[in-house]
């Protein structure tokens, strides 16, 4: 082999190695870790003591309650403020197994207790503006969710949701909430799987709700690189709620 031929080869090579490690270091999974109580609560936490003082316990969390959305931030790296989103696995080329995440800080809603009791809970989710761990994915799950004609996604409560009085403590608690998703122009009655806590006059939420694309008509998306995309994720969010 003359030496130009010789060159042209370790060119190649090098560019196929550079070309695969760039493709990993573009798509390796670098996802988020899952929503969590405790991760939220610690964020929210500044290691002052929440007042449970009041006569009547419930009425530290009585009254009307907003999603706050100017508190912290929701980017991937530190996720300290409000946020809703998704988890989807997927297989790529060249990598294996990794998972999608989304996520949006544009989050509205409204939670009503009454005593120790959520009489009416709603949020509504903004899908336009989620964007992904993996910028190249962002275009795709638009395409999915077809938010231009399908721009937000709703969750109203359906029935009343006891937190009892340990809620109005300070405690940890965990509920199930009942109500109605809308997603792409789909209705479906979810149980929603939720845990709250009051910290310092915030209520902090978390949840996550595992669901099937097909109950609300969306495809997964796919590309060259994604061998295969998962037909069912997570719906997560991490809500900050102040008194309105």
């Amino acid at each position: 082999m003359s030496s130009r031929a010789k060159a042209l080869v370790a060119a190649a090579v090098v560019i196929v190695v550079l070309g695969g490690g760039g493709l990993w270091w573009y798509l390796k999974d670098d996802a988020p870790e899952p929503v969590s109580l405790d991760a939220a609560v610690d964020q929210v936490d500044d290691g002052a003591a929440t007042d449970t003082t009041a006569t009547d316990p419930a009425s530290a969390i009585d009254g009307t309650w907003t999603i706050d959305t100017e508190t912290g931030n929701f980017n991937f790296e530190t996720a300290t403020g409000t946020f809703a989103g998704f988890r989807v696995d997927e297989e790529l080329a060249g990598i294996g197994a990794a998972t999608a995440v989304g996520r949006t800080g544009d989050v509205t809603g409204d939670f009503t207790i009454e005593g120790t009791t959520v009489t009416d809970a709603s949020f509504e989710v903004d899908l336009t503006t989620i964007t992904t761990n993996e910028s190249r994915r962002d275009g795709r799950v638009q395409d999915a969710l077809e938010t231009s004609r399908f721009p937000t996604a709703t969750f109203a409560l359906a029935e009343p949701l006891e937190l009892g009085d340990e809620a109005a403590d300070g405690q940890s608690v965990s509920v199930t909430a009942v109500g109605d998703l809308t997603i792409h122009g789909e209705t479906q009655s979810v149980e929603f799987p939720l845990e709250a806590q009051l910290v310092n006059g915030t209520v902090v939420l978390v949840g996550s709700l595992d669901l099937s694309f097909a109950d609300y008509g969306v495809v997964a998306p796919t590309s060259p690189i994604a061998l295969s995309v998962d037909d069912n994720g997570v719906l997560e969010l991490q809500f900050l709620l102040t008194p309105a």
